[in-house]
């Protein structure tokens, strides 16, 4: 039986956080039943949890596309080294469950570290029994760069993993780079209207945006996930499947970036942060006030399922 990945949660409010150290968890559990210590703070609360056994598959949960981003969110609190080892899981677990049920699994990764987290892939036992070659491969972002450029979001993920795994050329659905950022924004929208048209990319019913099977993101220092920066007029973008930006905070200034909407209507999404420079992020993005302006990780808030993983520096102020 294929397992969920993402647990779902009975009590919308609750953030999970995971075992000690010391103990043993599974990364991605269908669901759990918990042993909990329960630590409450401002508008939602904090269970330290011990899994006791899996149960059955459970439907991806569906929540409104109104931004109650903690309505589906779980949180995790690993150390450093055992957050590849569960994001890992999470990603092979989602790869089987979505090649099994329709032939294939659409993934879209972004750039930073993420990458260097997805290193147990390339080991047993993944590297040999995932089916990369129902894997389809696209970008939440991409710097306005040729590919061979040390800021390209395709060159991390090539040299860090695509060239070690068997995914067929075909399936890497990288931008066109010898075009302007306008005009590579609105190459790759039509790349994946075509493939929702052909059915490698589901099509969500809640919000008629791609519903890609798993979002991989990760924050910045100050609290942007994708190329979508605070206080930038694309964090209001909700007609665009993907967009360009010229004057982007963080260089190079020329990107392309998926829209809110097409974030939040994908199955599973998983937030990877680490490092405590993110913590003052992370804390705003999960504890902020309701009246304060949100950063752009608050505004994820997917149709189905999200997961945090940070490492202890990262919520060392939760």
């Amino acid at each position: 039986m294929i397992q969920t990945p993402f647990r779902s949660l009975t009590n919308p409010t609750q953030v999970l956080l995971p075992p000690s150290s010391s103990s043993s968890s599974s990364s991605c559990p269908s669901s759990l039943r918990f042993s909990s210590t329960l630590f409450s703070f401002r508008g939602f609360s904090l269970s330290s949890v011990t899994p006791k056994h899996k149960s059955p598959l459970l439907s991806p949960l569906k929540s409104s596309m109104a931004e109650s981003q903690k309505s589906n969110a779980v949180v995790e609190v690993f150390e450093k080294e055992e957050l590849p080892v569960s994001l890992a899981k999470c990603v092979a677990d989602v790869s089987n469950k979505f090649t099994t049920e329709r032939g294939a699994f659409t993934v879209c990764l972004s750039g930073g570290s993420l990458i260097s987290y997805l290193r147990k892939l390339l080991e047993p036992p993944y590297v040999d029994s995932l089916e990369w070659s129902k894997w389809h491969v696209f970008w939440v972002d991409e710097r306005v760069v040729p590919k061979t450029h040390e800021d390209s979001n395709y060159k991390l993920a090539y040299d860090g993993l695509l060239s070690k795994v068997p995914i067929p050329p075909g399936n890497v659905y990288a931008i066109n780079d010898a075009l302007s950022a306008e005009g590579a924004a609105e190459d790759y929208e039509t790349c994946l209207r075509q493939l929702v048209k052909n059915g490698v990319i589901a099509s969500s019913s809640v919000t008629g945006f791609p519903k890609f099977d798993l979002m991989l993101l990760g924050m910045g220092p100050d609290g942007h996930v994708a190329s979508l920066f605070p206080g930038h007029p694309l964090l209001k973008e909700n007609k665009k499947w993907v967009t360009f930006i010229k004057d982007s905070p963080k260089p190079p200034p020329e990107r392309i970036t998926f829209t809110f909407p097409v974030i939040n209507s994908s199955a599973y999404t998983a937030l990877v942060v680490t490092g405590a420079g993110k913590s003052d992020a992370v804390h705003s993005a999960l504890r902020g006030s309701q009246n304060s302006p949100k950063l752009p990780a608050a505004m994820v808030s997917p149709e189905g399922e999200l997961k945090w993983f940070l490492d202890k520096g990262a919520a060392s102020k939760l």
